[in-house]
């Protein structure tokens, strides 16, 4: 079976050598249960400044993130040919598949319009044997990276990063740890917060009491129903504590009487 491939096309390649080489996703890219790759932008350049970036059209504040360079690097990651085969292209290569605006991979622009990732989204896309990741930069990317690139628009959350480096990491964990094979016990991502709508019951451990506190008798009772009602029970508290619009309820009142 072909391991699932994700492939980053970012600015910063070092900046995934600790995240993508330590802990499971490490050893699973090791053992060739994950095919990651990590692509320089820079390489898809043609002037000696090997610039991604220029100054927007109209005018304004920092710089865009060009569509040529963009275009020429999904284009030749998605028929695996090697950056001079695009680069500084206006049309696609000869023979390749994959053209940009045309059938492509499911590619991923990490953008603050986009869809907002949740455990739904990780699902779907762990389900698809391929993904392209884009880290945008600077200012903004060109619209037509938009159009011409992206089959998708994602968003990690309502606040701005300097870069998408963080948010590509936090969708390759998500991503990677539903795959089979990946995490040690398979059943462990099904019995998590957010895999039912849910936030994840509380767990204990040794000792059995800690300066006063103890661990619920229910859990050391034997009795695997009442312990699956206590967990359904207290993952349901929690839930309607912390996130209730994860119940499709309204926040709580704050303390005070207010809306919050």
């Amino acid at each position: 079976m072909t391991a699932p491939r994700i492939d980053i096309l970012t600015i910063f390649p070092g900046w995934f050598d600790g995240p993508l080489t330590t802990s499971l996703l490490g050893r699973a890219n090791e053992d060739a249960r994950l095919d990651l790759r990590v692509h320089d932008l820079r390489d898809y350049t043609t002037d000696r400044h090997r610039s991604v970036d220029d100054a927007p059209y109209g005018g304004g504040a920092g710089m865009v993130m060009r569509a040529d360079v963009l275009t020429a690097a999904a284009e030749a990651v998605w028929n695996d040919l090697p950056p001079e085969a695009t680069a500084g292209r206006t049309d696609p290569p000869a023979g390749a598949r994959f053209v940009a605006g045309g059938e492509r991979p499911r590619t991923i622009l990490l953008t603050p319009r986009g869809r907002r990732f949740d455990q739904a989204m990780a699902r779907e896309l762990a389900a698809e044997d391929r993904l392209v990741l884009l880290c945008g930069r600077y200012e903004g990317i060109d619209e037509r990276v938009h159009d011409l690139v992206a089959t998708d628009e994602v968003s990690i959350g309502d606040y701005v990063l300097f870069g998408g480096e963080v948010a590509a990491a936090v969708i390759i964990e998500a991503v990677t740890r539903l795959r089979p094979g990946i995490v040690g016990n398979d059943a462990s991502p099904a019995d998590e917060s957010f895999a039912d709508g849910l936030l994840e019951y509380p767990q204990y451990t040794r000792p059995a009491d800690l300066r006063g506190h103890g661990v619920p008798e229910v859990l050391s009772s034997g009795d695997h129903g009442a312990v699956a009602r206590w967990r359904h029970d207290q993952a349901l508290a929690l839930t309607r504590s912390r996130r209730p619009d994860l119940l499709g309820e309204p926040d709580p009142p704050c303390a005070d009487g207010g809306s919050g």
